[in-house]
């Protein structure tokens, strides 16, 4: 055998053995085509379909950083504002770092629209840890404050059923665009509730609920606490009014709005707020002091990047109060405001006290 038959056999062999390890080789499956989120503009911006539903979901939130000093402090939390009288740390600083978290759902049926809303708040700031005879506190350190449920909702139409803001504040809306905007309270109250929202499509819109209350105002009978309110909206503003009867304490409250778009950039309000007392002095629905209450303000734009907002609230009770604050956007969704708060209480031998808060707040 010479050479060139060896080589040749060899060559013969590599093959044979090639074929036979080819005919054994493991077929790579194709990759499944990628299924990549849609977006669904149906409900506004920031809305994506759930993959493989029919269902849109948004999801958004806040990081909010509050620092508040001398007796602007008192109300950083919407608590009551009195005097700084007692020490502490009150008569310093107070702090507050909140996260929220946002949920929006949102699917056409053969009923109408079904929509969701959550909002879960989670708190870290100053935490009482000593009062004084006053009830106010005397003494605080920063820890975990409780995680704050604030909304979950499902609407159907316009039927709303689960946690909610009362109606009596949502539908008319809430004061001035300042950070101590409840220094005179008029609502912010949670509750439990059915609602139902009619919109008749040319500025006209109604609700009625019925709601369980919180709070010492929870519902002590078979009887709930029952809202209703109207609206009137057009280009120029809105006009807007709504009544609620308290049936634990068998207590009437009302509230009536003007909200105006006097140029492209200025808009002005103004709240007025009555309510009767025969049985409680205060309740769910009309937790200012006195029969009513006054609330007026306004925002001016000044330009993309600043905002000039102002409130203004009084009582019969001779309670009175001011807000004014610069918020400045440094880039689109985070801005940071500076406020300057002056206010005067009657149930407090007429002391006043003077605060400021600057807010700091990320949104997404």
């Amino acid at each position: 055998m010479n050479i060139k038959s060896l080589l040749l056999g060899s060559a013969a062999a590599l093959i044979a053995v090639s074929g036979a390890r080819a005919a054994d080789a493991v077929v790579v499956a194709e990759p499944e085509p990628a299924e990549y989120v849609k977006i669904c503009d149906v409900y506004g911006a920031g809305y994506f379909y759930i993959p493989g539903t029919e269902t849109c979901l948004r999801i958004g939130g806040y990081i909010r950083y509050d620092a508040s000093l001398g007796d602007g402090n008192r109300v950083l939390d919407g608590t009551k504002a009195i005097d700084s009288q007692d020490g502490g740390v009150n008569d310093t600083w107070s702090k507050n770092a909140r996260f929220t978290l946002k949920t929006w759902t949102g699917q056409e049926t053969e009923l109408g629209t079904l929509k969701t809303y959550t909002e879960t708040r989670f708190n870290f700031g100053s935490v009482t840890t000593a009062k004084g005879a006053d009830g106010f506190a005397i003494d605080s350190e920063a820890g975990n404050k409780a995680t704050d449920l604030h909304f979950a909702w499902i609407q159907l139409g316009g039927l709303r059923v689960g946690k909610d803001e009362t109606a009596y504040d949502s539908f008319i809306g809430y004061a001035g665009n300042v950070v101590q905007d409840t220094i005179i309270p008029y609502g912010l109250k949670d509750t439990n509730l059915i609602s139902y929202y009619f919109d008749a499509g040319n500025g006209f819109s109604a609700v009625a609920s019925l709601e369980e209350g919180s709070g010492a105002d929870t519902i002590d009978s078979y009887v709930p606490h029952v809202v209703g309110g109207v609206k009137y909206k057009g280009d120029w503003g809105a006009i807007t009014a709504v009544g609620a009867y308290n049936s634990n304490w068998e207590e009437w409250a009302g509230k009536a709005r003007l909200d105006i778009k006097a140029t492209s950039d200025l808009t002005l309000f103004a709240m007025l707020g009555y309510g009767t007392d025969d049985n409680k002095a205060t309740n769910f629905y009309k937790p200012w002091t006195g029969n009513f209450a006054v609330w007026g303000g306004g925002t001016y734009t000044v330009n993309k990047k600043v905002q000039l907002n102002a409130q203004v609230s009084y009582t019969d009770f001779e309670d009175f109060a001011v807000a004014a604050n610069v918020a400045y956007t440094i880039v689109p969704g985070y801005t940071i405001t500076a406020e300057v708060d002056y206010f005067k209480n009657f149930d407090d031998k007429f002391k006043d006290g003077v605060g400021g808060i600057v807010r700091f707040q990320r949104s997404f």
